[in-house]
């Protein structure tokens, strides 16, 4: 009976052992997950918070992240989601992945729809997918081959937003912002607001304050702190946790950011050509699906001295990137750069200001439909030289004279230089070649000139030696396209009532997307073809009789 009890005792004993290594083995593989999932730098497969399957892998490599979403922008026509991507993982293609929308308790999507573009921006390491808006109710986010979801990430609306950050060689960020509506062309008291630094800013024990230097428009210039400058991780593309930056009034809470740090770095490499520069003539541009119309104007700039293009592509889905590629192929010195922010031109000339000053002597701001003419025959450079008889002169103001449809219906096959031919009598505004080491630090900027730092001054360009045609008022199908969609900030949709005085609109065209009558007679007072005869003699292929820029199948077809 003893030997029974004591044999009974010892089993017990053992099963009793056995159940605390297994409940000590949970314990401590359950700390071991609960410290790497809160460790700073951990980052686990994508956890949805709905009750939808999880991604797998994108990687061959099982320990390797995959791909998440960084964060979601809801803008008034559209949704952005930013992909963050890990080294070596495969680029999803506008075919494999699709917009859902969801309700909020639902594991099933509502709605799916085919993203109206998909990008990916070298500078920031990311993949953009544009979706159309979701419905109201609805979670917004992505599906791969129908079955597989991704969770949305953190979601920020557009009209109070942090949106982009450079540190620039002067160790001040410089931070781009929405939301503030300042008065356009005025500083602001920077004492009344600081920026914050941090990779949780929602925590105001773990960020760092800093002064504000200026603020003008939507430009925020900051004092760096001296731990952000230092900290080794703080320009990595690949680092999973950036720090980010953002700005508030004092006494309040900081507005979202999506903006993370990056250094505005030089060319390594730089091959001066120019004095201290490696280029004498930069252009600045920034357009959305105007692709069809970029080889003309880079080929006759080129021509003309133009050594260096910064293409700010905003939100085009017009094939954008395969043209570039091809002028790169072509030996052009061309980079394009996503600037997915609406209604942020001026932000975004400021942004190529900083991006350009280490390698241009000059950058001009004008647009795809602006094309500098020289009725002097000089070349870019003497015109340039001519008009900068000391060094104090800093800025170029170049008058602009409008071209109508000039009675054509068709986009002209040959170009705009050769098919529009007639224009208003009297000029309209001016566009701006800058230095931008005399940029005001501010970095103000209305309708494409910026304020100098005091010292410097601008000069006002004959007409005779240096105007711009800017093809202003095309042909309807493209007229249409252009005002339905500014980049600029003056009308956002022109169909609206708003802005009715600005000069960005068309005269008396009021707010109806309905082509005039008249539309291919207007805006045509006088005849000019002084640029077309020019072209046409230097730009002339004598076998084919071809222009560079032209297609030859479309010429075929119109003869």
């Amino acid at each position: 009976m003893k030997d029974r009890r004591k044999q009974s005792f010892l089993s017990w004993g053992l099963i009793c052992l056995w159940c605390t290594i297994v409940i000590l083995c949970f314990v401590g593989f359950t700390f071991s997950t609960l410290r790497l999932i809160f460790t700073e730098g951990f980052n686990p497969r994508i956890m949805s918070t709905f009750n939808i399957p999880i991604i797998e892998v994108v990687s061959d490599i099982p320990s390797t992240p995959v791909i998440t979403i960084q964060q979601t922008v809801i803008f008034p026509d559209e949704i952005l989601f930013f992909l963050k991507y890990p080294p070596s993982s495969s680029l999803f293609t506008k075919d494999a992945i699709s917009c859902i929308y969801l309700s909020p308790n639902s594991s099933q999507a509502q709605l799916e729809h085919s993203p109206s573009s998909v990008d990916f921006d070298y500078d920031n390491n990311h993949q953009i997918v544009r979706c159309p808006l979701p419905p109201r109710g609805t979670i917004s986010s992505l599906a791969v081959k129908s079955d597989v979801y991704l969770s949305p990430g953190p979601t920020y609306k557009w009209d109070s937003l942090a949106y982009e950050a450079v540190i620039d060689r002067d160790n001040t960020t410089v931070v781009f912002v929405k939301g503030f509506n300042l008065r356009s062309g005025k500083a602001a008291d920077p004492s009344k607001f600081k920026c914050i630094y941090g990779q949780d800013l929602t925590k105001s024990n773990f960020v760092l304050s800093a002064d504000v230097v200026s603020f003008a428009q939507e430009i925020v210039r900051c004092k760096t702190p001296l731990s952000i400058l230092n900290s080794p991780q703080r320009f990595s593309s690949s680092n999973d946790n950036p720090i980010k930056v953002s700005v508030r009034f004092v006494g309040k809470s900081a507005i979202d950011s999506v903006a993370r740090v990056k250094s505005n770095e030089p060319n390594p490499n730089p091959r001066p050509v120019h004095g201290n520069k490696q280029h004498e003539m930069c252009v600045c541009t920034m357009l959305r699906n105007q692709a069809r119309f970029l080889r003309e104007w880079v080929t006759y700039h080129s021509r003309i001295g133009v050594d260096r293009y910064f293409i700010y592509d905003n939100n085009s889905d017009d094939d954008i990137e395969r043209v570039v590629d091809s002028l790169v192929d072509d030996n052009y010195n061309i980079t394009r750069h996503l600037w997915p922010w609406i209604k942020t031109q001026e932000a975004g000339f400021a942004h190529c200001a900083l991006k350009a000053r280490d390698s241009c002597d000059w950058v001009g701001f004008i647009d795809i439909d602006e094309f500098l003419h020289m009725p002097s025959n000089l070349s870019l450079h003497d015109v340039v030289k001519s008009q900068t008889p000391s060094s104090d002169v800093a800025e170029l103001r170049i008058s602009c004279h409008n071209f109508g449809p000039s009675g054509l219906k068709k986009i002209p096959t040959r170009g705009v230089m050769v098919g529009y031919t007639c224009r208003m009598v009297a000029p309209e505004r001016h566009k701006s070649i800058v230095r931008p080491e005399a940029l005001d630090s501010t970095l103000i900027n209305v309708v494409h000139h910026f304020d100098l730092r005091p010292g410097f001054r601008h000069v006002n360009v004959n007409r005779g030696l240096l105007v711009i045609n800017h093809y202003k008022y095309q042909v309807w199908e493209v007229f249409k396209e252009k005002f339905r969609r500014r980049v600029s900030a003056y009308v956002f949709d022109w169909q609206q009532e708003r802005n009715v005085g600005s000069k960005d609109r068309a005269p008396g065209l009021g707010t109806k997307a309905i082509e005039p009558s008249d539309w291919s007679t207007r805006y045509c007072e006088v005849k000019d073809t002084r640029l077309r005869k020019w072209i046409l003699e230097i730009f002339t292929d004598p076998e084919s009789g071809l222009l560079p820029w032209e297609d030859r199948s479309d010429r075929m077809k119109n003869t």
